[in-house]
């Protein structure tokens, strides 16, 4: 074979050698790294190149350096305080009229179930429309549900079927404000720092949540609920000034599905055909649905089991936040996204929250919060970014609608029941049925996932304590095998 020859059979060549190293890795590790498949491939001499040792060093905020990233990221955390205020003072306000946990479940469960009833096609917008005009309407509406829920408790006429309303307005608009955010982080930051970028995004509504909680446990306690509501309705100022200021030469430029039928359904084949993204967006289905039911738990653990008031409760979303912040900085450092790491911070989550739910000291209980936290945003964040890592461009507007959908959609469903468990029988019998369910979650999800990879359960004893590992099938299959 002559010089030319070989210099056009080479390109073939290393793609099979690459392909078949992914292949391995995914087996032995269930890793999905910066290489990933449906991932761009590298480019080191493109700024929007895949991810580099250059990158990898870039740091834990290396995606601030991008100037859009830098303003969105600094209108998120201003609006992301105002909605935590108003998430506080909703469910405190909604317990005041009510001194009901059901009730608190209900208003929870309106708000997410247009994400449950519509969420794919939310997808199916983001995909197709230009995302930065989409957020352009969805954050003003979102921040005129803020400012009429405020004028109706400010004028002392609010009752509680108008939260209701509201909170299921807020979640029309959230059926396309969410995917369209979680997608549009591609276009400001590039396949490279996006995994960085979806931790910092966290890590940036969590910190909020460290704010937010506490001045709205002041204002209740003060002026109530009307004012938190209204300093969420004008925060949502800021996102807007940052999109208007944008420069969109700078945005990285992405494939938008064209129009047309049946759309909706080749997502869900997209994802059926897929155990990579299927099984995560299961877990996350379930740990939504049972395990993120906090404003249930922590009003009613607040309220009936230590007997305190709106401050307490702040107090314990704000430990929370605090470990969920660190849990989203830790996943900002790293570089790839491992499975196992999903499946486990999903079990040592159901865990401490059963932990929680039977401890009988509130400081022990303020505590743990704080590991739920890190475990709960551990989770998130390598969910997030391992599915959008892996989904094609074209279809990441309707992959992550679909898992916001499972996330937050199953709160209609989890809400109320949730509810009428800690009604019944108890906040710490409701919050160890939440635990317990995603603990038993998470190891479901990790065998079909081991399986799905080709990987077996090996046991050994080390040290005299018993040792657990998951190793490639085919490597254990030809040591069993009989000598020829």
């Amino acid at each position: 074979m002559g010089d030319a020859a070989r210099r056009r059979a080479r390109p073939g060549e290393a793609r099979a050698h690459v392909g078949a190293d992914r292949a391995a890795r995914r087996r032995t590790n269930l890793s999905t790294g910066p290489g990933a498949d449906s991932a761009p491939a590298p480019n080191t001499d493109s700024p929007s190149a895949g991810p580099t040792a250059a990158s990898a060093k870039g740091g834990m905020f290396r995606s601030l350096r991008v100037r859009n990233y830098r303003l969105f990221a600094t209108g998120a955390v201003i609006s992301n305080t105002g909605t935590w205020m108003s998430r506080i003072a909703q469910d405190w306000l909604v317990l005041s009229l009510t001194h009901s946990s059901t009730a608190v479940g209900i208003t929870t469960a309106l708000q997410f179930l247009p994400m449950l009833l519509f969420g794919l096609y939310g997808g199916v917008i983001a995909d197709r429309c230009p995302r930065r005009t989409l957020l352009l309407f969805t954050q003003a509406a979102l921040g005129l549900c803020g400012l009429a829920l405020a004028a109706l408790t400010l004028s002392g006429h609010v009752q509680v079927w108008h939260v209701y309303l509201i909170a299921f307005l807020l979640g029309l608009v959230t059926v396309v404000d969410n995917p369209t955010r979680q997608v549009f982080v591609n276009e400001m930051v590039g396949p490279r720092d996006l995994r960085n970028a979806v931790s910092l995004n966290s890590a940036n509504f969590q910190s909020a949540r460290l704010i937010g909680p506490a001045v709205a446990g002041v204002l209740i306690t003060a002026v109530g609920s009307g004012w938190a509501f209204l300093i969420n309705g004008l925060s949502f100022g800021a996102p807007l000034v940052g999109l208007l200021l944008m420069r969109t030469s700078e945005l990285h430029p992405v494939k938008r599905a064209p129009r047309g039928k049946g759309q909706l359904r080749e997502g869900l084949a997209y994802v059926g055909s897929r155990p990579d993204l299927l099984w995560p967006i299961v877990l996350v289905g379930f740990i939504g649905t049972f395990g993120f039911n906090f404003p249930i738990w922590l009003s009613a653990f607040a309220d009936d089991v230590f007997h305190a008031g709106p401050g307490t409760y702040g107090l314990l979303n704000t430990l929370i936040a605090a470990g969920s912040v660190t849990g989203a900085l830790l996943a900002a450092r790293r570089v790839t996204t491992r499975r196992r790491l999903l499946v486990g911070a999903a079990l040592m989550f159901g865990v401490l929250e059963v932990a929680a739910a039977v401890t009988p000291f509130f400081w022990l209980f303020a505590a743990l919060m704080v590991p739920v936290g890190i475990f709960s945003l551990t989770f998130n964040v390598t969910a997030n970014s391992s599915v959008q890592l892996a989904t094609d461009p074209e279809m990441r507007g309707r992959v992550m609608s679909l898992f916001m959908m499972v996330f937050v959609g199953g709160t209609p469903i989890g809400g109320p029941l949730i509810g009428w468990v800690t009604d019944t029988w108890g906040a710490r019998v409701g919050f160890a049925f939440g635990g317990l369910i995603s603990a038993a979650a998470a190891v479901g999800v990790g065998l079909m996932l081991a399986r799905a990879g080709g990987l077996r359960n090996k046991m050994a004893w080390r040290r005299g304590h018993p040792h657990v590992a998951f190793v490639p099938r085919v490597q254990t299959e030809e040591r069993l095998a009989p000598a020829a």
